[in-house]
């Protein structure tokens, strides 16, 4: 009887941090203490551990074990140590011949018939593993996929604990025959390429607007009546965006992999995320939350993607303003009694508004049934400080088959051609500077280095001055006016780009 060491990863939203699971057997009363602020997860790793240990042909010693997980104050959560408890408890207890070497890293959730089941997160915990230097990790077989996704670290994978027990030298008997555990159903990717912008008949202002907004990673706002085809725009607009770069693909890969939702058969999610929340989805569902442990929300599942609130007044205050922070800052950070937690957020929110309740208040609003002080109630849910993060406000009203069905509408391939271009430009641009999108763009930077021409700014200016325009507002009117000459393959945006983004970001002003 002695001491064993493992090691193991302990997350803490994508921030991993080394986990030293040390295992003491010694003479008293029998007994199993697992310390080091465990939650009540990983509590039950005792039975998990006891249990799988028997199938597989060891019992655990009758003395008293004590299993320390450090460092001991930061709280530990989940079943993904029990593989790293089994294995220095047995060790400890003399059962293994050769001990696990010490630049391993042990993921894994023990079934109690020994199987080894897969866990969540295991992208950010092998990220982690990886700048911590350790060179090699043990995850279940149906891990395997996403671990082999992380470069420069060596991944083993096993079916069960037998398997593992036989490779360090136990005297067990082989592993029994056992059915596979189910694989998962596979996600299919490139779902948004099944729709087109050619489907979109009409509103070449709103179609406008979404290339605008995917070519420099700008918010939209789509007003306007039922029916008139502003879910179409917003459920197109992934399809035109460029494919995520490696680490963009390896954030969203991550935080879809902490989340349970990441297929990784197919490789990184090199498509840009597309999350549509109801309206009636809670602030937690949206940012992030939850009790005591908290979760990525959808603004974090959307990362480097699009966020479509439909119906965007319905959504409750408390949700709304909790946007606020994220669209400026491209993260989110949740503290919570058992630690601080952050996670990416850097997505395009686009909003889609009715006129008014009933919807019916464009044009003349003849058929509209809503008082004028409902139709202001209704729209001021939208709060300024919201409206005023939002580049481009787009009216989207009826279609007129009669002019908008003459001629075929453009394919979403031609536009994803242009917005690709612009990206480019901007790349190469802001190469080295941190950012990539004009959306991105610092307002210092926009007033010295990369202002227009004094002439070219008469307009803005006055709209400044007219207050039509906060500061905040003036800043990306600019981002938009680059965007535009981006598009156009102009060098610095003239007076015309930065007219025809006003036009963009003041079209409801009426």
């Amino acid at each position: 009887m002695g001491q064993a060491r493992t090691l193991s990863i302990s997350l803490t939203g994508l921030e991993g941090t080394l986990v030293e699971v040390e295992a003491d057997v010694s003479q008293g009363l029998p007994a199993f203490s697992l310390v080091g602020l465990p939650d009540s997860s990983t509590l039950q790793a005792k039975d998990r551990v006891r249990a799988a240990a028997a199938r597989s042909g060891l019992r655990l010693a009758q003395r008293r074990i004590t299993v320390n997980m450090t460092p001991a104050w930061r709280p530990k959560h989940g079943s993904g140590f029990d593989l790293a408890i089994a294995l220095a408890v047995l060790d400890a207890q003399g059962d293994l011949l050769t001990h696990v070497p010490s630049d391993t890293v042990l993921l894994g959730e023990l079934g109690l018939d020994g199987r080894l089941r897969p866990v969540p997160g295991v992208l950010p915990a092998l990220l982690a593993a990886r700048g911590l230097g350790l060179s090699r990790a043990v995850v279940p077989e149906a891990n395997l996929a996403e671990a082999r996704l992380v470069g420069g670290i060596e991944v083993d994978a096993a079916p069960d604990l037998t398997t593992l027990l036989h490779r360090f030298g136990a005297d067990v008997p082989p592993s029994p025959a056992r059915e596979p555990l189910p694989a998962g159903a596979a996600v299919e990717r490139g779902a948004g390429s099944a729709v087109d912008f050619a489907d979109v008949i009409g509103q070449e202002q709103a179609r406008r607007a979404a290339e605008v907004a995917a070519a420099g990673a700008h918010h939209l706002l789509l007003q306007g009546p039922p029916g008139a085809g502003k879910t179409m725009i917003a459920a197109r607009l992934p399809g035109i965006l460029p494919e995520l770069s490696t680490e963009d693909a390896l954030d969203v890969s991550a935080v879809h992999s902490l989340d349970g939702r990441f297929d990784a058969r197919g490789g990184l999610l090199r498509t840009p995320p597309l999350e549509s929340p109801h309206h009636t989805a809670t602030a937690a569902a949206i940012v992030g939350g939850g009790g005591g442990l908290a979760r990525p929300g959808a603004i974090s599942r959307a990362h480097c993607g699009v966020l479509f609130l439909d119906e965007a007044p319905e959504f409750s205050a408390r949700v709304l303003e909790a946007l606020r922070e994220p669209l400026e800052t491209g993260d989110i950070t949740l503290h919570r009694a058992r630690g601080v937690f952050r996670y990416p957020a850097r997505f395009q929110l686009v909003l889609a508004a009715n006129p008014c309740p009933c919807g019916n208040a464009w044009g003349k609003g003849e058929k509209c049934t809503c008082t004028p002080l409902q139709r202001r109630r209704y729209l001021s849910r939208l709060s300024g400080p919201v409206m005023d993060r939002i580049d481009m406000r787009v009216d989207v009203g009826p279609v007129d088959l009669h002019r908008s069905g003459a001629e075929p509408a453009e394919p979403s391939a031609a536009i994803a051609a242009r917005v690709g271009r612009a990206r480019t430009r901007q790349a190469h641009r802001y190469e080295g500077r941190g950012w990539s999108t004009n959306a991105h763009l610092p307002g210092p930077l926009l007033r010295t280095e990369f202002a227009p021409a004094p002439a070219d700014l008469a307009l803005l200016r006055h709209s400044l001055s007219q207050g039509r325009l906060t500061l905040r507002g003036h800043d990306r009117v600019l981002r938009l006016a680059w965007t535009l000459a981006d598009l156009d393959g102009e060098d610095r945006p003239d007076a015309l780009h930065i007219g025809e983004a006003l036009t963009l970001r003041q079209a409801d002003a009426r």
